[in-house]
This record gives C-alpha cells, sequence and structure tokens, in this order.
C-alpha cells in the first residue's frame, strides 16, 4: 500500500475512535439527566401525597393539619428511579431522593432535595 493509503486508513480510525468517546459520553450524560428528572417527579409525588396526609382528618387515617406520623409509602419508598427517605416535623415534611445514576462530581448518585409545606414543594437538586 502507498503511503496515502495507510494515512487515510490512520486518520478514519483516529475519526471512528473520536465519535464513539462522543457518543458514550452523550449517552451518559442523557441518562443522568433523565435520572435526575425522574428523582424530581418522584419527589414531587411524595410530596403531594405528604400534603393530602396533612389535609386529611385524622378520623380518617390523615395527619388532621399536621405532618407528624407521615412516612412515605412502601411502594414509593424505593423505585427504578432512586430511594427516598423522609425527616418529618409538625408543618415541614424534608425529602431527599439518591438516584440510580452517577451525579455531575462523578463519584456521588444524582440527589435532590424537596421541602414540603401544606401549600408548597420546593425541590432543589444537590448533585
Amino acid at each position: 500500500m502507498g503511503q496515502q493509503q495507510l494515512l487515510l486508513i490512520v486518520i478514519g480510525v483516529i475519526i471512528v475512535g473520536i465519535a464513539i468517546v462522543v457518543g458514550i459520553n452523550l449517552a451518559s450524560t442523557s441518562a443522568q439527566s433523565a435520572n435526575r428528572d425522574a428523582v424530581i417527579a418522584d419527589l414531587n409525588n411524595i410530596g403531594a401525597y405528604a400534603q393530602q396526609y396533612y389535609r386529611k382528618p385524622k378520623s380518617l387515617g390523615g395527619g388532621g393539619n399536621t405532618f407528624t406520623g407521615f412516612t412515605i409509602p412502601p411502594s414509593l419508598a424505593t423505585t427504578g428511579n432512586g430511594t427516598y427517605t423522609a425527616t418529618v416535623g409538625a408543618t415541614v415534611v424534608t425529602i431527599v431522593g439518591t438516584g440510580t445514576e452517577t451525579g455531575n462530581d462523578g463519584k456521588t448518585k444524582v440527589k435532590a432535595t424537596a421541602v414540603v409545606t401544606p401549600d408548597n414543594i420546593t425541590v432543589t437538586i444537590n448533585n
């Protein structure tokens, strides 16, 4: 083979290698973003359950205008998106969701926190 043909083969292999690396990075970033969005959706869902518990009278199994006694439903404590834990106070519930994908720092899992009050759910992204 001529030198031109060898050079074209080497350049072709380099271009294909770069394309593969870019594709892997895009897939990883996409999975991370999808997991973060799913954890946020789960946090909002669990927060809505907490607000429902707050408003429901004690005679119907609710909190009677307090979050005290609220627990995350077992079917939502661990999902395909992540695991969730709640810290319950009388007027506020803090729910931490830990996803299944690695977060922005490349070391820890995707994490978000929801602060639930009787009238509001505020979600912040931790990683």
